[in-house]
């Protein structure tokens, strides 16, 4: 054999180590990554199963479309408030809690779960803009709840301008907490429902949420509701009916667009004063109210969440403006 040929030969042997080696490395690696999903996988499944033990009953079930709708009502005044979430809120009656324990000494409020919601069942049927307005109309059918003022949080300002329309007899105002118009930019985006779908199932989900953010620091709620609430949003998070709510997102908000609140009808608009999230925020609300013959924006310092820190101002200002449009 000659020295090139030799040469050759020792630096194949090398190649090979490398490459042996390296395809080790990736084969652990690999394990590795399979290991840890399969543990955090098993986790999820554990602490599910035992979280579903520990979530407690509140509010009653109403019977819509063959399934079961929670809704809470507190409170026994003359006139009724129907609270609506804004999107992916998991438990809208606690989160609404701290609002509602100020409107209940003077209104009937009636907290509705849409499906897929809080403690209401999931449901396989498409999650359009006129299905969900009418199925929360006939759980309020159901309890015999015909008159009210509708007061929703975020996209509720979607669904409701649709809900004001359809039932202009029914409802005697709408309140928006920071919601939702249908003409803010965009919202036309395709977002990645199969994404947060993989996440919710391999149990990632509840791994990004442990170690990210406490949504509720510093909140004035108390422990127990706090503990309530994060256990629904393990739940309810990224379920198949609020993915599939997601993917009608855009066409919900397109279909709004073509929709005005009706001018004779009390329109109180609560907005956050700095969202520079959304270009033309205040003014996108103010175009809301222009043509309405009592309609009001007022502004507020605070997060998207309103209704967690100025449950207070948001309860005062209603009543006044609800004595004043009468």
């Amino acid at each position: 054999m000659t020295q090139p040929e030799g040469k050759k030969a020792k630096n194949r042997t090398r190649v090979r180590k490398v490459r042996n080696i390296i395809l080790k490395i990736l084969g652990a690696i690999l394990i590795a990554i399979v290991l840890f999903l399969g543990i955090v996988y098993i986790t999820n499944v554990i602490s599910s199963n035992s979280e579903a033990k520990k979530i407690e009953s509140y509010g009653q079930h109403v019977s819509v479309d063959g399934k079961n709708m929670n809704v809470l009502i507190q409170g026994e005044g003359k006139e009724a408030i129907v609270l609506l979430p804004g999107y992916g809120t998991a438990a809208p009656a606690l989160d609404f809690k701290l609002l509602i324990d100020e409107l209940s000494p003077y209104y009937k409020v009636v907290a509705v779960e849409p499906f897929g919601y809080g403690l209401s069942d999931e449901t396989e049927k498409e999650r359009t803009a006129e299905n969900i307005v009418s199925e929360v109309h006939e759980a309020l059918q159901q309890l015999d709840i015909n008159k009210y003022m509708l007061m929703g949080h975020s996209i509720a300002g979607i669904y409701g301008i649709d809900y004001v329309n359809k039932y202009p007899d029914e409802v005697t105002a709408f309140v928006g907490i920071d919601s939702s118009v249908s003409t803010q930019p965009g919202m036309d985006a395709k977002l990645p429902t199969k994404m947060f779908g993989f996440l919710k199932k391999s149990g990632l989900q509840r791994l990004v949420v442990k170690f990210g953010e406490d949504p509720y620091a510093g909140l004035p709620f108390d422990e127990h509701t706090v503990e309530q609430m994060k256990m629904l949003s393990s739940k309810n998070s990224n379920s198949a009916t609020m993915l599939n709510e997601m993917d009608h997102i855009a066409s919900n908000f397109k279909g709004a667009q073509g929709l005005t609140f009706p001018k004779d009808l009390p329109l109180l608009l609560f907005v956050q004063a700095n969202n520079e999230g959304v270009e033309g925020w205040i003014p996108l609300h103010e175009g809301q109210i222009k043509d309405s013959v009592h309609g009001k924006v007022i502004t507020m310092d605070g997060e998207h969440y309103l209704h967690h820190t100025l449950f207070k101002e948001i309860a005062e200002d209603v009543r006044a403006f609800m004595n004043e449009a009468k």
